[in-house]
C-alpha cells in the first residue's frame, strides 16, 4: 500500500494525491486554491449519522459513532467510494486524505482509514 497521510486542509503540504474526505466543500476556499484532486464526499458518514454525532460535543458517542460508521462503510452507497479510494491508493505514489474537520482523531477519518487499510489487505 503507498503511503497515506491524513491533514487539515490549512495544514496539508502538497504531496501526491490529495482525497478531500468530507461531505461539504471547506468554507471559504477556491477549488484551485484547495487543490484537491479527488473529491470523495460519498464516502463520508451520512447527514444523519454526522448530525447524531455531532449533538453530543462530550465524546459519548464517539464508540457508537464508530460501529456505525464502520457499518455505512460496507453498504452499497459507501462501497463504490471506498473502492474508488482503494484504486488511487493501489496506483502508487503519495496519497494525502484531506479534512476540515477540527478534530481528526475524534472525526470520521481514522475510521475511514482503518477501513480502507481491511479492504487493502482483503484483495
Amino acid at each position: 500500500m503507498s503511503p497515506t497521510t491524513t491533514e487539515r486542509r490549512e495544514s496539508a503540504p502538497d504531496m501526491g494525491t490529495r482525497v478531500l474526505v468530507d461531505r461539504l466543500w471547506p468554507r471559504g476556499v477556491s477549488k484551485e486554491r484547495a487543490a484537491i484532486d479527488v473529491w470523495l464526499k460519498d464516502i463520508t458518514p451520512s447527514d444523519e449519522l454526522r448530525s447524531w454525532y455531532h449533538q453530543d460535543r462530550s465524546g459519548a458517542r464517539h464508540d457508537t459513532f464508530v460501529d456505525r460508521y464502520r457499518t455505512e462503510l460496507d453498504d452499497p452507497a459507501h462501497t463504490e467510494a471506498v473502492d474508488r479510494l482503494a484504486g488511487i491508493v493501489r496506483a502508487g505514489g503519495p496519497v494525502t486524505l484531506i479534512t476540515a474537520v477540527k478534530d481528526v482523531a475524534d472525526s470520521h477519518v481514522p475510521v475511514l482509514v482503518d477501513h480502507l487499510q481491511h479492504v487493502m489487505k482483503r484483495t
